[in-house]
């Protein structure tokens, strides 16, 4: 039974780190304004586009209003793919 158990719990862990490699490859994208943010769905920032024209109107607070908007849109999207990942493994590990 222990033994049993064990192997679960190793079958678990590999599955979860199959699914973060997996999620390391999914990228999702967060905009606001044309101001982009992309993430992969494991919520780290790959790539941040901020185009010309709003860097040459020079305004600071903007730009930073534009970049949380864009992050937290992306974060938000991580979020929903990493969940649903998960569930699809959680499923497969538990009987019917």
């Amino acid at each position: 039974m222990f033994g049993n158990m064990m192997g679960k719990l190793q079958e678990a862990q590999e599955k979860m780190d199959e699914v973060k490699r997996k999620l390391d490859e999914i990228i999702v994208l967060g905009e606001a304004q044309g101001v982009k943010v992309a993430l992969n769905a494991n919520k780290v920032v790959t790539n941040v586009d901020i185009p010309q024209i709003i860097l040459d109107d020079g305004q600071k607070e903007q730009i930073e209003d534009l970049l949380i908007l864009a992050f937290n849109k992306g974060l938000e999207k991580a979020e929903n793919v990493s969940q649903s990942e998960g569930a699809s493994v959680m499923k497969e590990m538990l009987p019917n």
